[in-house]
């Protein structure tokens, strides 16, 4: 089964945060939606073993699923 993340706002830190969704540990904060959702920052973010990225708007809503496959060497 992939990793699945969330990127979303949360308004206690004023910034846009990318969790984990089975620890809701925070993996990586991000300044803003546009910065967070760079394929290139999220595929490094989740290294080699890829996940599933869903991106969220500033209210919470669904906006868009990403999928990163596992890279093999």
């Amino acid at each position: 089964m992939k990793r699945k993340f969330t990127l979303r706002f949360d308004d206690t830190k004023a910034s846009w945060v990318l969790k984990h969704d089975d620890t809701e540990k925070v993996v990586r904060t991000f300044k803003s939606k546009e910065e967070g959702s760079r394929a290139g920052i999220l595929r490094k973010t989740l290294g080699l073993r890829g996940g599933i990225v869903v991106l969220r708007t500033k209210t919470g809503v669904f906006d868009e699923e990403r999928v990163f496959p596992e890279l093999r060497g």
